[in-house]
Parts: C-alpha cells; structure tokens; sequence
C-alpha cells in the first residue's frame, strides 16, 4: 500500500469532492464581496466628514484603498488556508457535506471576528519597532506594512498550492521580525534591536508549544474515551458516505463549530491589528484617537495623568538640561534597559498629554495638525508603562496602581476597533472559507494517518484544537490552527496505532521550520526594496 493513498477499505469512506455548487453560490459570494466593500467604503467616507477635514489631495485615500484590499486579501488568504483544517474531520466523517461544512464553517468564522476582543490585535502590533508605528504615516511606516502583508501572503499561497498546512500566523510573525530586523539595520543599528523580542518570544512559546499540546492532549483525549466510553461505532472509520449517528454527527458539529468559531476570534485580530495601522497612518485624524469617548471622561483622565506624572518626579526629580522625552522613552521601550532619564521622560509625557486633552475637553475637538503627536504620545506612554510593569521596576504600590490605571485609559483612547473594521475582515475570512479549501482538507483528512479517521479521532483533535485556540485568545497570544488541528489528528493516530504517514509528517515540519527563516528574509527584501522607491 501506497503512504500517500489510504487502504481500500477507508477509501470507500472517503467524502465526494465531485459535487458541483451551487448555481447560486457564485452569485451569493460576488454580492458578499461587493456588500462588504461597498459597506467599509461608505463607512470610511462617513468618519473622514464627521471630522470635517478638508481634502487637499486624493493620494491617501488611494494608498488607504490599495493597503486595504492588500489587507484584506490577507485574510481572505488565510480563510481558505487555516479554516480548511476546521472542516477536515467533520467532511472526513460524513457529518457535514463539503459544501454544508464549508459554509457552516464561514459563518462562525465571521462570527468569531465580530464578537473578538482586539487584544491580539494589539499583541501583533506591539511586536513592531516602536518608532516604525509611530512613524506610521510616513513613507517607512506604508513600505513596512506593504513588506508584511505581501510577504505573508506569498508565503501563504505557496504552501497552500502545495497542499502544505502551514500556518498563517508564523507566517505573520516572521514578517513582522523581518521589517524589525531590516529597520534596525538600515538606521545603522544591530538587527537585533530592531524587535521587541520579550513580546516576540511570548508569542514564540505559544506558536511552538501548541503543536505539541494538539498532539498530546488529542492522543490522551483518545485513550480517555476508549476507556470510559465504550461504543464501539464511536471508534469506527465510516465505510460509506452515510452520516454518522445523531449524537456523534452533533458533536462533530459542534466541535467543527467551536474550531472555526476560536479561529475567526484569534486569526480574525491579526488582519484588524494591520488595518488599523494602515487606517492611522492614511487617515489619522479620523483614526489615530478614539473619537467616541465621553467628554466627561477627559477631566478624570487629564487629573490621573498629572497626579501620576507628580509621582514620577518625585521618585526620579528631571536632570538640567533634560533629554528629549520622546527619543528617551523609544530607546527604553526598543531596548527594556532601565536608566534614570525614564521615569522623568515618562512624567513629561503623561503631563503634555493630560494638558492637551484638558486643553481640548475631547478628543473630536483636538486639530487635525495634533491628533498624530497627541496619540504618539499616548502610545509612546502606554508602551513605557508595559515596559516598566515587565521589567518589574520597584515603585510605590499607589503609582504603580496610577500607572496602570494611566495605561488603561491611554489604550482606551489609542487601541480601538471601529465595527465596520471587524465586519469587513469578518466577510473577507468568512468568503476566504469558502475558497480553495480543498487541497487543505485532502492533506489532513487522508494524508496523514494511514488509515481513515474514526469519529473519535475527529471530535478528540477539534475539542483540543477548539480549547486551545481560545485559551490562547483569551491570553491574548496568536496560535496556529493549521499546527493545533494537524498535530491533533497526528495524535490521534498514535494513540490509535493507526500509523502515520512520515513522508507528509516530514513536508508538515519542514514546512513549520522555513516558514520562519523564508517569512523573515522576504519580508526584510521587501521592506529594503519598498523604502528605495
């Protein structure tokens, strides 16, 4: 018997791709994509006139236009590459038709994005240069959000053409450490500066253990069913295109659902985590601050920040003459190295913003010529904030509760989703779904076990898969589906003794290995080529 063909037996089991679609379905797709273009676009003309901004030039909004549809191919990429993987076991277990799956699975990954928190988002960001966001309206800051999406993107449809699951966050990841790297170095600084790389190795550890926990914890799920549950149809492969019984169809269902759901929320952030800075750097008067807080929130805020930046002097009186603020609180966040202007620079910082916003009494009536410096600095505090808290500098307990009462409300002010933002990712994961996802599918589903996968296997792999997507969403840190889902279903087939096929395993792992190292070295060309325009 061939590795790569499963036996003749499973075979039988295996789902029908023939099918045709729907006549409606490519009707229903092109007026989603319309839908949603037409509905980002009106919005995006709406916010631009509440600020009543003059337009002197069509140029930012043409970049704005070509940065988002960049972006959000990105995410439509990633709908018919990650998603793929959700669908696997409930279209290998004749619970769901390909189509029916397919669609199911669009829909709670659209969901998951509208109902995500934004904390990835940020989490993405944050692992960027810190004078590259706040440069975001310049031309470094579009060649480095250019370099990460075409990267991504190029890497993302190689593996996807060669039926590789790979993952679109590492993907991302690399990308960003790229244009990190390639920064430092152009400014004649090591490329080692050039990364946030506490941030980067948080990230890390969740991108590498999680395979690792799919595997594991899919295999033991496995052998915990086998002992307490003992049907014995629940650990058999389909031998027909029958659907399963309707209490094991409902659990592969839910469990395709809670998989796809936990996808959208997580890989959904990523995409919305770009376009905001795509959106602050084109169109910062309508973007850089949040425009929808209360009035009656500034007093308190502009007391809290001139009660702490007082504390903070206290603690660490200014020198004569001071350093710029500005360049003290970018070296102290690029290189978490403590030194005795921080402290000062940071009580500047915080008294400019609080007097700025007192000034204005809310943040639609700071002008358009001041909204970019007022929300660098909001940004450049909150950072050195989080810098401080990681570094575990000693402080009194009552500014360290300051601070990060401070950090609270600067993000509230600075680290915003718009509705219309999540709804336009949400439709473009949500079409992506529905695309392409078959060469995906055939690799989970017969290219690495030996065998056909019984129902078991499938529930056990998208129950780990599902629960630690969310756990990782809820912590804020980006995981892979395709590595949690794939290395489940690997599991599940050692547990099983079912055998593996090693020649996939070994493209799987090389796959996972380059995709680093190619991610990294593209997106750094990129950048070097984009900035020479």
């Amino acid at each position: 018997m061939s590795e790569n063909s499963l036996s003749s037996s499973s075979a039988r089991g295996r789902p029908d791709f023939s099918g045709k679609n729907s006549r409606f379905s490519k009707p229903l797709f092109f007026l989603l994509l319309i839908a949603g273009l037409t509905f980002a676009g009106l919005n995006l003309v709406s916010d631009v006139e509440e600020t009543n901004m003059p337009v002197t030039s069509y140029l930012p909004f043409f970049l704005l236009g070509l940065a988002l549809l960049i972006a959000l191919g990105f995410e439509f990429v990633n709908g018919f590459h990650d998603t793929a993987n959700a669908v696997a076991t409930v279209i290998y277990t004749h619970s769901l038709t390909p189509g029916a799956a397919v669609i199911w699975s669009g829909f709670c990954n659209f969901m998951g994005v509208l109902l995500s928190s934004g904390v990835v988002a940020f989490g993405i960001i944050s692992l960027l240069p810190v004078e590259l966001i706040l440069q975001a309206s310049s031309g470094n800051g579009f060649a480095m959000v250019y370099a990460l999406l075409f990267s991504a993107i190029i890497w993302n449809l190689g593996t996807w053409y060669f039926g590789l699951p790979s993952s679109s966050s590492h993907t991302l990841i690399g990308s960003i450490i790229g244009v990190g790297v390639a920064n430092a170095m152009l400014h004649g600084r090591s490329g080692v500066s050039g990364v946030d790389w506490d941030q980067a190795l948080k990230v890390g550890y969740a991108l590498l253990l999680s395979p690792v926990v799919g595997f594991v914890c899919a295999g033991l799920l496995l052998w915990v069913m086998k002992l307490f549950i003992r049907n014995r149809q629940l650990y058999q492969a389909p031998e027909s295109d029958q659907p399963p019984p309707v209490w094991i169809r409902g659990l592969l269902i839910l469990t395709c659902t809670g998989v796809s759901f936990a996808h959208g929320s997580n890989d959904g952030q990523k995409g919305m985590g770009l376009i905001m800075l795509i959106l602050v750097g084109t169109m910062p008067i309508a973007y850089a601050l949040n425009r929808s807080l209360p009035a009656d929130q500034i007093p308190r805020v502009a007391a809290l920040t001139e009660v702490t930046a007082h504390q903070l002097l206290q603690l660490q009186p200014a020198a004569t003459p001071s350093p710029v603020a500005r360049d003290v609180l970018t070296g102290f966040v690029g290189s978490n190295r403590m030194n005795a202007s921080v402290l000062p620079a940071l009580a500047e910082t915080l008294s400019e913003v609080g007097d700025q916003i007192r000034r204005y009494g809310s943040m639609d009536n700071i002008p358009a010529q001041a909204v970019t410096n007022t929300r660098n600095q909001m940004y450049l505090a909150s950072e050195s904030i989080k810098h401080l808290q990681t570094a575990k500098v000693a402080l009194p307990p009552e500014t360290a509760r300051n601070l990060k009462a401070v950090k609270t409300e600067l993000d509230s002010a600075t680290r915003f989703i718009p509705m219309w933002v999540k709804v336009v990712v949400a439709i473009a994961l949500g079409l992506g779904t529905m695309v392409g996802w078959r060469r995906i599918v055939v690799t989970v589903g017969e290219r690495i076990g030996k065998t056909h996968l019984s129902y078991a296997q499938g529930a056990s792999a998208e129950l780990v898969a599902m629960a630690t997507i969310g756990a990782a969403d809820g912590f804020g840190l980006p995981v892979s589906t395709t590595h949690v889902l794939s290395s489940g279903v690997a599991g599940t087939m050692a547990a099983n003794r079912s055998g593996l096929q090693f020649s996939t395993l070994r493209n799987l792992a090389v796959a996972w290995v380059l995709t680093l190292p190619v991610s990294v070295l593209l997106s750094a060309l990129l950048y070097w080529l984009f900035t020479h325009f």
